[in-house]
């Protein structure tokens, strides 16, 4: 049996932890059915002495717990992430004494920051919700994120990308420890789609914009103003009174990208409202969008969304 420990932060997303605990007591489900033993044994693990009750499962103190296989750390509900992973900075030392011990850990969503802040993900590959990536790697320089994943693992540590990620995670987990037939048992139960590996189309750019810099202010307001007609940092700047290389250097360290991926960035999401709520053409798509060479744009897109501009439309487009 797998001694599973499911945390119980605080701010703990709801969802996160029911969706957990549906698939694993689903998959217990199914082994009893068929005359065999359960294979996870369930644990919900908080940092306070106290107990609650989650429904038909006990808390207990992380003092209280021993003998784990799997820890498994659910998403936050808090839209301050770095708050908080503060308010559970009890778990990190925890964490350090059960990855000692060989105990797996897996973080769903924006559960990985906590992961993240023990250390235990320095030069480790990991990926967490698509719109917390840029905060992850401001926050988190040394890990080796990867934004487009939906599910990554580097040894005994996992993550997994944004919100129904979680389930693409689970069934990898269930696939290592129960089998492939579990896992695909468990993909048709829940209607996931297993070959789902990227998440980069969910994501919607959300620059920065809460700062005290007004040079970086003014240029993103001119990019975000002139993104169809400006082509070079040179026009984007032309009225800011600082030199190239200054605003460059302080667009990098405030915002986190170059000037220029600012405005790639601002086009590609303006191209993806386009394919959304219009049915314009895809020339008049590019070209409402700041681009000129067609090939490019489908490049850019591409790489940028994971998926092309005609499958993004049917995907998402409102009809």
């Amino acid at each position: 049996m797998i001694r599973t420990g499911i945390l119980l932060t605080k701010q703990y997303r709801l969802l996160s932890v029911a969706a957990i605990l549906d698939v694993f007591e689903t998959v217990n489900k199914f082994h009893l059915n068929d005359g065999l033993p359960e294979p996870f044994d369930l644990v919900l693990i908080s940092q306070d002495s106290g107990q609650i009750n989650f429904s038909t499962h006990e808390c207990k103190s992380i003092n209280a717990v021993t003998d784990l296989d799997l820890v498994l750390i659910p998403s936050f509900s808090s839209e301050d992430v770095k708050a908080a992973v503060g308010e559970n900075a009890t778990f990190i030392p925890w964490l350090h004494k059960q990855f000692k011990d060989g105990v797996e850990i897996a973080t769903f969503c924006t559960g990985a920051f906590l992961l993240a802040a023990s250390g235990l993900l320095n030069g480790k590959v990991a990926t967490t919700h698509v719109d917390a990536c840029h905060a992850f790697s401001m926050a988190f320089p040394l890990v080796q994120l990867k934004p487009d994943k939906t599910v990554t693992q580097d040894g005994k540590l996992y993550t997994s990308g944004g919100a129904t990620s979680t389930f693409h995670l689970l069934l990898h987990l269930l696939q290592i420890h129960c089998g492939k037939d579990i896992a695909v048992k468990m993909a048709k139960i829940f209607a996931i789609d297993m070959d789902r590996v990227n998440q980069s189309y969910f994501s919607t750019f959300q620059p920065i914009r809460h700062h005290n810099d007004d040079i970086v202010a003014s240029a993103q307001e001119k990019i975000e103003t002139n993104y169809q007609d400006v082509a070079t940092i040179e026009e984007m700047i032309k009225d800011i009174p600082s030199s190239r290389r200054n605003i460059v250097r302080r667009f990098k360290q405030v915002i986190g990208i170059t000037p220029i991926e600012y405005l790639q960035q601002t086009r590609i999401e303006a191209a993806k409202k386009l394919l959304e709520q219009t049915a314009q053409q895809m020339t008049e798509v590019i070209y409402n969008s700041g681009y000129n060479d067609p090939k490019a744009f489908r490049k850019i897109f591409r790489k940028s969304v994971g998926m092309t501009p005609s499958e993004y439309r049917d995907k998402f487009q409102v009809r």
